[in-house]
């Protein structure tokens, strides 16, 4: 199990929004995927968790975040594979190790914690709040994104992983992202 957690070697630059839910993840992996004309690794858990919701009703459970894991990690291999350059990662499973800490009372399965923090990322972009949250089958948060923005900054300071905030209309992030991504692959 512990090698479908394990990232592949490889000399590509690795870039992940990160951040609470609804602040624009998604759209700028797609739109930085089609500026720098790079693949892009989508979160796993949208369409796993939405499988789950459509079937079951219900949201996500403890036994759901290894699955989720597992998935996202032979997402990101595999088209990690693909590129010879930088990979955009939507999620990855710091994220996903922040959020079961959030939403399961401080707790996470000791495997998925000790991939979250040995597998490596040579970028972090923080996605602040300051946008509209959406509604959808999978958000429940509205009102603690203060507290969930604040959970998710301070588990990078904790683990000494540097990170930009990107925040501001969508023009703004999108320009912030860029110049940290152009600052990141300027030499190579």
């Amino acid at each position: 199990m512990e090698e479908k957690l394990k990232q592949i070697k490889s000399s590509c630059k690795r870039v992940v929004l990160y951040g609470p839910e609804s602040t624009g993840k998604t759209t700028l992996a797609q739109k930085l995927s089609a500026y720098y004309k790079v693949p892009w690794v989508p979160e796993f858990a949208r369409d796993y968790l939405q499988k789950i919701w459509d079937q079951e009703k219900r949201i996500c459970e403890p036994k759901d975040l290894l699955p989720i894991a597992m998935g996202q990690m032979k997402a990101e291999n595999e088209i990690i594979k693909k590129s010879n350059s930088i990979v955009i990662c939507d999620t990855n499973l710091f994220e996903t190790m922040v959020y079961s800490k959030y939403y399961y009372g401080g707790t996470c399965d000791p495997l998925l914690e000790k991939y979250a923090l040995s597998n490596h990322y040579d970028l972090y972009l923080l996605t602040n709040i300051d946008i509209p949250w959406v509604q959808d089958d999978l958000r429940d948060k509205p009102h603690e994104r203060d507290e969930s923005f604040q959970i998710f900054k301070e588990e990078l300071v904790k683990n000494n992983i540097p990170f930009k905030i990107v925040e501001g209309d969508f023009e703004k992030r999108f320009n912030i992202c860029k110049k940290c991504i152009d600052e990141l692959i300027k030499d190579v």
